[in-house]
């Protein structure tokens, strides 16, 4: 498994992840549509160029997804039992199609399940970059682990 147990995720670790991903307008108007979500925002060059952005905002919830998918093969592929929860979810920049987004993810807290000897508690600091190092988005994220030993 590419993923990592709770023994191997140590407070303090970091993981830079290597898989990037170019943002493109598909990925965009699918997933804003898919979710039935019509903000103009999203969906309208022509609002949009008549906003202080002048441009199509990516759909959040999107980014928060690719910031932590981009960061499962890396750490929790396979480990996973059940994610808990997310929480400090903010999004400092926007995020253009066009923009390539790397992610960051440390590991904050790691504590042995008390309702599952097989598992512990991990919370994870993700974060997510464009291609100029600007801070797009940032969450917590509670995730029930495998452990290796029982």
């Amino acid at each position: 498994m590419a993923g990592l147990y709770f023994e191997e995720l140590a407070p303090g670790l970091i993981l830079d992840h290597a898989t990037r991903r170019t943002v493109t307008e598909t990925d965009n108007v699918l997933f804003t549509t898919m979710t039935m979500n019509p903000a103009q925002i999203h969906l309208d060059a022509d609002y949009c160029a008549r906003t202080e952005f002048g441009q199509p905002l990516v759909n959040s919830i999107f980014t928060l997804g690719l910031m932590i998918g981009l960061s499962v093969g890396d750490t929790t592929l396979g480990t996973t039992i059940a994610n808990l929860g997310m929480t400090d979810v903010g999004f400092p920049a926007p995020v253009f199609v066009g923009d390539t987004i790397k992610a960051r993810t440390t590991v904050k807290e790691a504590r042995i399940s008390k309702s599952r000897d097989d598992a512990g508690i991990v919370t994870f600091e993700h974060q997510a970059f464009n291609q100029k190092d600007q801070l797009v988005a940032r969450c917590l994220r509670a995730a029930l682990m495998l452990r290796r030993s029982v």
